[in-house]
């Protein structure tokens, strides 16, 4: 059994902004393979969703995550791919590093984009977080 596929699979997704410009990978693996997204993953069983957003975020971006705070949820199913997702959207409140690609494997690019001048495509799911930022101010 796969989650997202098999059943609605959990994740997490964390918006990392620094000097008005937001953090963005392009993916290589579905859903939405070759779409910019924010970094995340799954929550593992018995993991707490704070917890996960930390973890995937220090493992995909190479930056030390300090502090977060919850913006919102994301649901995305995309019937083409077979895939359904329930995501928990953070914001990086504080963290400190340089980012650097550390899974060229599924996120083999990444750069920081001003919020109006996001590349394209971008996923559904920082599509939804970039919408939840104009309810939360930027840091």
């Amino acid at each position: 059994m796969r989650p997202g596929e098999d059943f609605p699979g959990v994740g997490v997704g964390l918006v990392i902004i620094r000097d008005a410009r937001l953090l963005l990978y392009r993916r290589v693996r579905p859903p939405e393979a070759g779409h910019w997204n924010i970094v995340g993953g799954k929550i593992d069983h018995l993991e707490a969703a704070i917890d996960a957003v930390r973890r995937e975020a220090e493992e995909e971006s190479g930056l030390s995550i300090r502090s977060v705070e919850f913006l919102g949820l994301s649901e995305q199913i995309f019937g083409d791919e077979g895939q359904h997702w329930l995501s928990l959207i953070y914001r990086a409140v504080e963290f400190s590093g340089e980012a650097r690609v550390t899974e060229p494997e599924k996120l083999p690019e990444f750069g920081w984009f001003p919020v109006d001048a996001l590349p394209q495509p971008l996923s559904r799911f920082a599509a939804d977080a970039v919408a939840m930022l104009t309810k939360a101010p930027l840091r």
